[in-house]
């Protein structure tokens, strides 16, 4: 029996299990993933119960997708959720030996290049039905329209424009035709959520990276316009890109990149009172999110079987109510913070 609760994404309809399957790390994010390896995780996470799966097209220039959706067409196609990203159109590299990889250890030789406009988005929907080899996903998102990757007022303005003088056209085309069932919004970090709420009718955001055990800005503004609006937020970092996961070690990464002094201080304290109540760092990292009554999902990524199955332990672990209020007692936890009961 499946042991993952469902929610509702906003005004979607759509049902998701409250933890997911991130697919970054199969688009060999930091490290390289062998096919039988990257398959073996998939069908860990299926046997675990897991039916929603995110990934995009910018996850190892397409790797990710063509995993994901070799995994998948083997399943039943009405028994699982799939989200894909819209914003990046791929095109072969002309030079091996120059393809820059980027962050990805392995990938696949093609290029990316941002396009939030109209022709841009249909390509870049019907490119990922082609790699997934499904004939539709339920949730589509624009994908890193923020100031991680446009580092620029102006890129970041001249990006918004496009998507809402073309781009818009077809996100809404395809979801009010059936084609989709959502819209969404892939974000790194804050400041566009509210533009974005007030430009276009979107349905719900993926955050990578700014609400975790260790930062819960969002709850100041993001969070609550979002509520006003019955949109939802998927959790796409729960381990703020590592160190919730690993502790504070040497070379632990935060924001994806090597943690600094504060944010390894802070974990360690974190990490003391999780101990001091048997609870592993990771689970507090796993459940603290999902409490939020506007967080739908969290999709952690997973390199290989044996961290869906940890990922699921944490998931299930349970919690005394006295850790949080610890953690809030000791200015680890913003006092307003949701946490679980």
């Amino acid at each position: 029996m499946n042991a993952i609760k469902t929610r509702t994404v906003g005004r979607t309809g759509v049902q998701v299990t409250e933890m997911g399957l991130g697919g970054a790390p199969l688009g060999d994010l930091f490290e390289a993933v062998s096919e039988t390896q990257a398959q073996d995780t998939l069908q860990a996470a299926w046997d675990a119960g897991i039916r929603y799966f995110d990934t995009a097209p910018f996850y190892g220039y397409g790797k990710s997708e063509h995993r994901f959706g070799h995994f998948l067409r083997q399943q039943a196609r009405g028994h699982f959720v799939l989200s894909t990203k819209v914003g990046r159109v791929l095109t072969p590299t002309r030079d091996l030996k120059t393809h820059d990889k980027g962050t990805w250890i392995g990938g696949l030789p093609f290029e990316h290049a941002f396009d939030y406009s109209y022709d841009g988005i249909m390509r870049s929907h019907q490119d990922s039905l082609q790699r997934l080899g499904l004939h539709a996903v339920e949730l589509l998102l624009i994908h890193d329209l923020d100031y991680f990757f446009h580092t620029t007022k102006e890129m970041v303005t001249a990006s918004l424009h496009q998507l809402y003088t073309s781009g818009w056209r077809a996100l809404d085309e395809l979801r009010s035709s059936g084609q989709i069932k959502g819209i969404g919004a892939g974000l790194n970090m804050l400041g566009l959520i509210p533009r974005l709420l007030d430009m276009v009718d979107i349905d719900f955001f993926i955050l990578a990276m700014p609400y975790t055990l260790l930062d819960q800005d969002p709850l100041d503004e993001e969070f609550p316009k979002c509520a006003e609006r019955g949109v939802d937020i998927i959790i796409g970092s729960v381990f703020a890109s590592g160190i919730l996961a690993t502790g504070p070690v040497q070379g632990a990464l935060y924001a994806y990149a090597p943690a600094p002094s504060e944010i390894l201080d802070k974990t360690r304290k974190i990490e003391t009172l999780c101990h001091a109540h048997n609870v592993p760092l990771p689970a507090a990292a796993i459940q603290f999110p999902l409490s939020h009554p506007n967080v739908a999902a969290i999709i952690p990524g997973a390199l290989k079987p044996e961290y869906i199955h940890a990922n699921i332990k944490n998931y299930q672990h349970r919690i005394p109510s006295d850790l949080w209020a610890e953690l809030k007692a000791e200015g680890l936890l913003r006092k307003d913070a949701p946490t679980p009961a």
